[in-house]
């Protein structure tokens, strides 16, 4: 069964969001990844963005808490509009392909379900009511 989490998407203050929320709620951060552990020739990244968040995790009891910084290129988040996503862990390939064909039906994909360079596979996406989605699936998890 998939698990579901909240994603917050930050204007280039997630690290500091997330340092307040560790502070609130204990535990460490299980995954931390900058920008520039990403970049490549086809997704090159700005010098000034380089180390700033795509994903940061706080486990806070059985789930997680999840964020990332917009990159500037993406315009800014509308702080008083929506600003997060529910995120899910699917527990297998053929899992996140249903649930990202299923909820995706009738949306706006934003990003399909690939496989990205490090193994794992993700998906981003608004529902047709509006929502949004993210997918994900680790093989290793």
């Amino acid at each position: 069964m998939a698990h579901i989490n909240p994603h917050i998407n930050f204007n280039g203050n997630a690290e500091e969001a997330f340092n307040f929320y560790k502070s609130v709620f204990g535990g460490e951060f299980s995954k931390i990844i900058r920008f520039k552990e990403i970049a490549s020739e086809e997704f090159p990244i700005h010098e000034k963005e380089a180390d700033k968040i795509m994903h940061i995790a706080l486990p806070i009891g059985t789930n997680f808490l999840f964020a990332n910084d917009i990159p500037e290129m993406m315009g800014r988040v509308d702080e008083n509009e929506n600003r997060s996503k529910i995120s899910i862990a699917a527990e297998s390939k053929e899992e996140a392909h249903n649930l990202f064909n299923g909820l995706s039906a009738g949306g706006q994909i934003e990003m399909p379900l690939e496989e990205n360079p490090d193994g794992t596979y993700f998906a981003m996406f608004r529902d047709k009511f509006g929502i949004e989605w993210m997918v994900t699936f680790d093989p290793k998890q």
